[in-house]
């Protein structure tokens, strides 16, 4: 299930300069490509928050991955730029139904080792994400004959596999009416805090990812898009090992995520300054702190809150951090748009490593 939610997601960076030249796109509208799944993440939390409350986390997370494969299979029909958009908000509606139910699911399941618990479907989180960028160039589009429609294809079939596994599983009894709570507690401090903290990360992770191949293209260095790529989704993988060694020291503390946050705006110095084989490091060190303080705040939730109230908890987090995950990545495409000069792409993984750290800054112990 893990791995199942940045499958689809993560395919279209390795694509994204072929589908540039097919649909015309400009930056700003590359931009919002690969924020649109994002921000349904957001907007669609909430409404994962509502099936698990009145279904479970099991139904709620097989008829949202039923629906990611299927929209993500057909984002190539046409080619057309509206079936693109279209199927993409679609997919990205799935994703944001799945995703609180991990956490509840994790809660549930594995209520004395949730530290354990979450590293290791994180690690599925990062593993889709690095398996997407580092073999949609060299295997899948070949597999396909070059066409990055049908690499979409590909990569939504494991997802329609776990959605129909998911759905075979026995039904849970329901849950009684004083558990069906579903809508998020804005004011309460966790909430923000937590949220902002997964959102200046997953804003400097996803703007990366939109941002590196058209950065590398533009400054006349196509031929490290796909290790730039490869490294800063491979680097991710050692976060959540380093987590799951580590969760008694790490998880519930500040210093390791304003540490993380600020290491990210270190790789991106890097990134940016060092010639040749530093933009690979420069990218592994993205990576791997935006991992870190991914698998940190998921596994808070299970921690802070009863069983029945994790998915709300979950959901307001998420919806918090995946709306500074969509604007701005569009900011920097429209800044980029409006200067001309592609450095300012970054300024979505700069002001995403401040937030982190501001915001854990402020986490009680």
């Amino acid at each position: 299930m893990g791995a199942d939610l940045r499958l689809t997601i993560l395919a279209v960076p390795p694509v994204l300069t072929l589908i540039h030249r097919d649909l015309h796109l400009s930056e700003a509208g590359v931009g919002a490509l690969t924020a649109l799944p994002v921000f349904l993440l957001a907007a669609a939390a909430i409404l994962g928050s509502l099936l698990i409350a009145h279904t479970s986390a099991v139904r709620a997370a097989a008829a949202g991955l039923l629906l990611v494969a299927v929209a993500s299979a057909l984002r190539g029909v046409g080619p057309s730029a509206v079936m693109l958009f279209a199927m993409t908000l679609l997919m990205g509606i799935g994703v944001a139904v799945t995703q609180p139910a991990m956490p509840s699911l994790v809660g549930r399941w594995f209520a004395s080792r949730v530290g354990l618990a979450t590293a290791v479907y994180t690690s599925g989180l990062l593993i889709g994400e690095a398996l997407s960028a580092a073999l949609t160039l060299p295997f899948v589009l070949p597999l396909v004959g070059g066409s990055w429609e049908r690499s979409f294809v590909v990569w939504s079939l494991p997802v329609l596999l776990t959605a129909l596994v998911l759905g075979a599983l026995p039904a849970p009894p329901p849950a009684a009416a004083s558990s069906r709570r579903w809508w998020p507690d804005w004011r309460g401090g966790p909430t923000l805090r937590l949220g902002l903290t997964l959102g200046g990360a997953s804003a400097a992770y996803f703007g990366s990812n939109a941002f590196i191949p058209e950065f590398l293209r533009a400054t006349g260095r196509s031929d490290m898009i796909g290790p730039c790529l490869t490294a800063l989704n491979t680097g991710q993988l050692p976060a959540s090992v380093a987590v799951a060694c580590l969760a008694p020291r790490m998880i519930g503390r500040r210093g390791p995520l304003m540490a993380s946050g600020a290491l990210i705006l270190a790789g991106l110095a890097i990134f940016l300054l060092a010639p040749g084989p530093g933009l690979v490091l420069g990218a592994v060190v993205i990576g791997f702190f935006t991992a870190q303080i991914l698998v940190l705040t998921l596994a808070m939730p299970p921690l802070l809150t009863e069983a029945h109230d994790v998915h709300r908890l979950s959901a307001g987090m998420l919806a918090i951090a995946y709306a500074c995950t969509f604007v701005f990545p569009l900011l920097a495409g429209a800044a980029w748009d409006a200067t001309r000069l592609p450095a300012t792409a970054f300024l979505t993984v700069a002001a995403g490593s401040v937030i982190s750290v501001a915001a854990a800054a402020g986490l009680r112990r």
